[in-house]
């Protein structure tokens, strides 16, 4: 009979947790059906989001159209919707950068919820198995066996602090279970976030690609209609001219600026002056050999069209290049290439994105076709601070940086004062 009342008793016991546990079982065995509804949902909310992406590069593309009969116009507004998408995918790569962390956060503190649960069951089951296998001293015989009152009363306090301990070990292990539950949940409204961020990611690439094709087909079409008379005058020499005179209408208000400063200078005696425009005139006189040149783009050597004279690449360029391309990946660090003050930082037709330093004397640097500006006009830089990042804005057929060196309003080959 003492065996019998011991298995009963641990049968029931057990049996409680089993019913207990098993509503937990059933959502795990559930969680098939739901995984498979929301990779459905998940595919189907990215077939969105790449329609609605591809509508909406369909509609920049369409309003590019209007624009090709003025091309410096078309590129101009392409490469600003091109700098707009790519910098949403900076930013969405940020976010899925983060997302990823916090999933691996919660996966541990969800392997850990669920350790804690697989060693209360397992002290459960061992402490079941202990009472059936020890069925001959049950609860009832140890009171019953008391020798005398206090005896009994000793007994009978031992009896419930074993049994508030099963109770608290039991009030644990549903804390766990509880745990798992809420863990599993923010996991999979993570994963679904994450998700959600990498169609969003995808759908944008898919925009630039558009994008870019479209650019790339436009300007081969002026590169077939290249002609042999490469003496005539084409749009493209139209805005080259215009940037020229950009560019010498910086260094004439620069040059305004600083007579301007020699004209209020004048007001103390004449030697004083004189002393003064001799200085002037000593710091004016400044050796480019004196300036150390940093090569300013890092990541590349690669030249892909030198300084001089070459063959036209699309239609009506110059036959005489004032500068050297380096060929480089999109994003790529563009360094200034000596100390200096940016006189210009913004876009100028042809030249797309364009830098513009100057390192006194009337010797300036210049950056031409950047995807993005990190410099801003009037700010003092050093050689080797990052500028820029290298693109394919202006006219231009592939990423590339356009480096020249600019030195009493002529242009000088790069190449015979710095190196990769």
């Amino acid at each position: 009979m003492k065996r019998i009342r011991g298995a009963c008793f641990a049968l029931a016991l057990f049996l409680g947790l089993t019913s207990f546990y098993a509503p937990f079982a059933e959502t795990a065995f559930g969680a098939a059906t739901k995984e498979e509804k929301q990779k459905l949902d998940a595919a189907a909310e990215a077939k969105k989001k790449l329609q609605e992406e591809k509508k909406r590069t369909q509609n920049m593309i369409s309003e590019l159209n209007t624009l090709k009969n003025d091309v410096n116009v078309y590129l101009e507004k392409l490469d600003k919707n091109l700098e707009t998408i790519e910098g949403e995918i900076e930013r969405l790569n940020g976010e899925i950068s983060d997302k990823e962390q916090q999933l691996e956060v919660t996966r541990g503190e969800l392997q850990e919820a669920e350790d804690t649960a697989d060693r209360q069951f397992a002290d459960m089951k061992l402490r079941i198995k202990y009472m059936y296998e020890k069925g001959e001293t049950g609860f009832l015989d140890l009171l019953l066996t008391s020798g005398n009152l206090a005896d009994f009363f000793n007994r009978a306090e031992y009896v419930d602090k074993i049994s508030s301990y099963d109770r608290a070990q039991l009030d644990v292990y549903e804390e766990a279970v509880h745990t798992i539950e809420l863990k599993r949940g923010q996991l999979e409204e993570e994963k679904t976030e994450l998700e959600g961020l990498q169609q969003d990611e995808t759908a944008k690439q898919e925009s630039v690609k558009a994008l870019m094709a479209e650019k790339r087909t436009e300007l081969a079409k002026y590169k077939s209609q290249i002609s042999d008379a490469q003496g005539e005058l084409s749009a493209y020499d139209t805005q080259l001219a215009a940037q020229e005179e950009q560019i010498r209408s910086i260094e004439a208000a620069i040059k305004k600026r600083e007579e301007e400063e020699r004209r209020r200078a004048e007001e103390e005696a004449r030697k004083k002056r004189e002393a003064e425009a001799a200085a002037r005139k000593t710091a004016a006189a400044k050796d480019l050999g004196s300036i150390h040149f940093t090569w300013p783009c890092p990541a590349s050597g690669r030249i892909t069209s030198p300084f001089g004279k070459r063959s036209s690449p699309t239609k009506g360029a110059s036959t005489y290049h004032n500068g050297v391309d380096i060929g480089a990946a999109s994003g790529a660090n563009i360094v200034a290439a000596a100390a200096g003050e940016v006189v210009s930082a913004g876009y100028s037709g042809a030249a797309g994105n364009m830098i513009m330093i100057s390192h006194g004397g009337g010797i300036y640097t210049l950056y031409m076709h950047c995807s993005k500006i990190t410099c801003s006009e009037g700010q003092s830089v050093k050689a080797g601070q990052t500028i820029g990042k290298v693109g394919s804005t202006g006219v231009s057929t592939g990423p590339h940086l356009h480096f020249g060196i600019r030195s009493g309003g002529s242009y000088l080959n790069p190449l015979k004062y710095v190196s990769p």
